[in-house]
């Protein structure tokens, strides 16, 4: 059996096939995880759904920011629907779009794995939390996004505030915190507080800001970490981060990370020639 961690896939529908067949994927013997965003952009997002979810007994799946805001817009009035890119119009309009929605909704932010000593999630974790206060938070957004209550949520989601996380908030305000750490964020402030215009790679931040994994004082975690979310820093590995996504929709590759190997190694292919190719564009 092998483990394989996929970056964000975006729609890339004919590239996720080609990887998961260099990889020889068995679904019966592997297991494969995705690092989230597996719509929006590439084309082909209705394809990845379905695809994936036909593994969905192989694979786990982190939320990204894309696809949360894929649930938001159905929870909109069809004028307010018909208004989005056609990627996503074709997943709202499918058949068995119910079917994939409901789906999508119940998969989590934050998966660990204490085996093999590595944990998934789409962008990061808040400088200020251990790995069970992250995995404690997650279980309430993942409970609240997978209940009654979570149109609500879907609705009152957006938005930049707060940027900085405290204990002492709480309803929806708590919750769009939790989401913007563990789906939106690349860089923070040495108090934690998330800047949402810097997205570019690490170097052309302004002073006074780190990448998450780097800002002062951050929890020491026993635990690696794969991510996606931040094409511009590309693949990296180091100080206990393997991010993964390469920007396949702007004409980079789409990558994969073995993580049940001695050393965790990279897999990529190239992303189809009618790709963008803008490698490392962010929006």
């Amino acid at each position: 059996m092998s483990v394989y961690a996929i970056g964000d896939v975006q729609g890339c529908y004919p590239e996720l096939q080609r990887l998961l067949e260099k990889l020889r994927f068995d679904p019966v013997a592997d297991r494969v995880w995705f690092c989230g965003d597996l719509v929006n952009r590439g084309g082909e997002s209705l394809e990845v759904l379905r695809l994936v979810r036909s593994i969905s007994a192989s694979c786990i799946v982190a939320l990204g920011n894309h696809d949360l805001s894929l649930l938001a817009v159905a929870e909109r009035e069809p004028e307010a629907r018909a208004r989005t890119n056609p990627d996503l119009s074709r997943v709202l309009q499918a058949a068995d779009n119910i079917e994939l929605l409901d789906w999508l909704r119940s998969r989590c932010l934050l998966h660990h794995d204490p085996v093999l000593n590595f944990t998934l999630v789409h962008a990061g974790l808040a400088p200020a939390w251990t790995l069970p206060h992250a995995q404690h938070i997650a279980r309430e957004v993942e409970k609240t996004l997978q209940g009654p209550g979570h149109r609500s949520l879907l609705q009152s989601m957006f938005g930049n505030r707060p940027a900085r996380w405290s204990e002492k908030l709480h309803g929806h305000d708590r919750l769009r915190a939790a989401i913007n750490f563990f789906t939106r964020m690349r860089y923070c402030d040495a108090h934690g507080r998330i800047d949402f215009d810097a997205k570019g790679k690490p170097g052309s931040q302004r002073a006074g800001l780190y990448p998450w994994f780097e800002v002062p004082g951050v929890k020491l975690r026993d635990t690696r970490f794969v991510c996606g979310h931040w094409s511009t820093l590309g693949r990296f590995a180091g100080l206990g981060v393997y991010a993964i996504d390469t920007g396949c929709v702007w004409g980079g590759t789409l990558t994969a990370l073995q993580l049940d190997g001695e050393e965790p190694r990279f897999i990529t292919v190239n992303a189809e020639p009618n790709r963008k190719g803008r490698c490392g564009k962010v929006e």
